[in-house]
């Protein structure tokens, strides 16, 4: 079966880029004999050098190379489309170049939705239903946000299709060999792993560290993770210069370790398996999708998160502790009872662990692969 994906795609800072990647070499491992092809949107002044497997790029504020990548689609052999959709990945307004594409295109469409939004406005709100109508499938990564397609935008039920978000094939292991391998031995660790934006809320997390560390001084905080390169091109290091100040006004400039870059995959899973509490501070309420958090559930961690869409969802039945947005008094009383209560943070733990075995990335593969295969019989 061949596929092409349209996408951002590594090595850009996205992460619908990694998503991409990740869900395409899963893929590959099911279908050897007909690799995966990435037709690639670009920005201006974009200067990257993609991967051999990048056949086709999409200018992305350029409305004709659409017209151009929906003809060369068309003339191909391709079996079916599967198309990552975010509003800010394609050009114009809410990125509506994205339409006249799905509206040339004669081979069966899959859409994944990475973003669905709670109050979008009238050309999102249009944009979104035209994609509905054009595809041949949608994928969302909650049960929520299906319902919510059913009953808003009148979306049919068999439509909607819900693969979680995909994580690594993770070992179960304690973090103390990780610790010394970090020369971070003896340390009580929290952690969370971002592209950082305001939206994060990690100011709330660092407040949480100043009251854990009364109690226990040898907490650590690591806040892992790049500036994301959209809000580094308009504010520059507006956020993290913020933080850096909170740190020094709260006192706790030995209790939290930035890591400034953009991880690996092998580096992100040595930092994930660092951490003793993933902190999820997020603002967002509406936030339905988060693949540091899937990431975290997947490592088998402790998670603490705000209550958005996404955590909600798969936090649920103890696999983690939800606190109140903005409240980093919950957030700080959650690590001390936990790290008191060992048993309690364990058994927490290896549920998300199990659940997130269903999450595994080659589970998420077959899914794909298993609706690609049911969506081009039904279309022959």
């Amino acid at each position: 079966m061949r596929v092409i994906y349209l996408s951002s795609y590594i090595p850009r800072k996205c992460g619908i880029a990694t998503y991409t990647k990740d869900l395409t070499n899963a893929i590959n491992l099911l279908n050897p004999h007909n690799l995966a092809e990435i037709m690639a949107t670009t920005r201006p002044k974009e200067r990257i050098n993609y991967p051999w497997e990048v056949k086709y790029k999409i200018k992305q504020e350029e409305l004709h190379t659409y017209l151009e990548a929906a003809n060369y689609i068309n003339q191909s052999s391709t079996d079916i489309i599967s198309l990552q959709h975010e509003y800010g990945l394609y050009g114009s307004q809410c990125g509506e170049y994205i339409i006249p594409f799905v509206e040339s295109l004669k081979k069966p469409l899959v859409t994944t939705l990475h973003t669905v939004l709670d109050d979008p406005n009238s050309r999102e709100g249009a944009i979104l239903k035209r994609l509905i109508k054009k595809s041949d499938a949608v994928v969302v990564m909650m049960e929520k946000i299906k319902e919510k397609l059913v009953n808003t935008y009148s979306a049919s039920r068999e439509k909607i299709i819900v693969i979680p978000h995909g994580t690594p094939d993770f070992t179960f292991a304690p973090t103390d060999t990780y610790k010394e391998k970090k020369q971070l031995t003896g340390k009580i660790i929290l952690g969370n792993i971002n592209l950082l934006t305001p939206t994060r809320g990690i100011e709330y997390a660092l407040d949480a560290v100043a009251t854990i560390a009364k109690i226990y001084p040898n907490v650590l905080y690591l806040v892992i993770g790049q500036t994301h390169p959209v809000f580094l091109q308009t504010n520059g290091e507006e956020y993290r210069n913020f933080l850096e100040k909170e740190i020094k006004r709260l006192k706790i400039e030995k209790n939290v370790k930035f890591v400034n870059k953009y991880l690996s995959l092998d580096e992100l899973i040595d930092w994930l398996k660092t951490i003793d509490f993933y902190v999820s501070p997020y603002l967002d309420p509406q936030q339905a999708a988060s693949g540091a958090l899937a990431y975290a559930l997947g490592a088998g961690k402790c998670c603490i998160s705000t209550p958005y869409l996404y955590a909600k969802e798969v936090l649920n039945n103890t696999r983690g502790i939800l606190v109140p947005f903005q409240d980093a008094d919950s957030i700080a009383s959650a690590v001390i009872e936990l790290w008191e209560n060992q048993d309690k943070k364990e058994k927490i733990s290896q549920k998300a662990y199990d659940y997130g075995r269903l999450m595994t990335w080659s589970n998420i593969g077959l899914r794909y692969l298993d609706l690609f295969k049911t969506i081009t019989i039904l279309k022959k």
